[in-house]
């Protein structure tokens, strides 16, 4: 888990929300609310805590690819970015149970893919599964094989959990994790 690197302790807790975009939101709007609701979600049940809501998606044509969920949706996402370069968002969000305050940021990375083969999208699904991945791209995995370059401030962002942002909202709420 990316979160270990930081040294701190933290507990998980899964966040019962419904992240369907709403009408009109653009895909910054999506992630950064879904990453503040998620946060939100799970406050009560951690008094005196920073919260730290995170949600993905993947931008095609200036719109929001979501988790494919199984193989189908799969192998449309990726015949569709192959080829292309896809705008990654990852909202994150801190919220501090104590203070009531959130701060949040959307951290952008862009990854451009290979050409390749259906041949290869359906060996890449039937080894790796990434249906509740954004794009069903899971670069932390084999789907690295389909990335042919990588742009951004922030390579944890493309995981999932941006820490360099992370960092830096803790800070805001006066947490350091070198303290």
């Amino acid at each position: 888990m990316l979160l270990e690197r930081l040294a701190i302790p933290f507990n998980v807790a899964s966040p019962n929300i419904d992240e369907t975009p709403h009408a009109g939101e653009t895909p910054v709007q999506l992630v950064d609310r879904l990453a503040r609701e998620k946060a939100a979600a799970v406050a009560s049940q951690f008094p005196e805590a920073l919260i730290i809501g995170s949600d993905q998606v993947a931008v095609l044509d200036g719109k929001p690819l979501s988790k494919p969920g199984s193989h189908d949706p799969a192998v449309a996402q990726l015949r569709a970015m192959r080829g292309r370069t896809i705008e990654f968002l990852t909202g994150l969000a801190v919220h501090s149970t104590a203070t009531g305050a959130t701060h949040a940021r959307v951290v952008p990375f862009s990854v451009e893919f290979r050409q390749y083969t259906d041949a290869e999208i359906e060996r890449y699904l039937e080894i790796e599964k990434p249906y509740d991945c954004a794009g069903a791209a899971k670069a932390e995995g084999l789907g690295i094989a389909l990335i042919r370059r990588m742009q951004g401030d922030d390579p944890n962002a493309l995981i999932g959990l941006p820490l360099i942002a992370l960092i830096d909202l803790l800070a805001l709420h006066g947490c350091s994790v070198l303290a």
